[in-house]
């Protein structure tokens, strides 16, 4: 899928980000769900960095298997 100008716009806000931290703190990921149904990810120690887009359904299957332990 394409990166329009709209969504160009919306990654570039710095508003929206969710950050996902630790208790060790530094090293976070940010998440961003984008009106396209879209998710960008980015690492919190490079926000000028072009994020990751990724399809929703791909950002599902990693919300669930960070949930059931897959990455511990």
């Amino acid at each position: 899928m394409e990166q329009t100008e709209k969504i160009a716009q919306e990654i570039t806000e710095p508003t929206g980000w969710i950050t996902a931290s630790s208790h060790l703190g530094g090293d976070c990921l940010e998440a961003k769900h984008l009106s396209d149904g879209r998710v960008a990810l980015r690492d919190t120690e490079q926000p000028n960095t072009h994020p990751w887009i990724i399809r929703r359904t791909v950002w599902n299957k990693f919300i669930t298997g960070a949930k059931n332990g897959i990455f511990d």
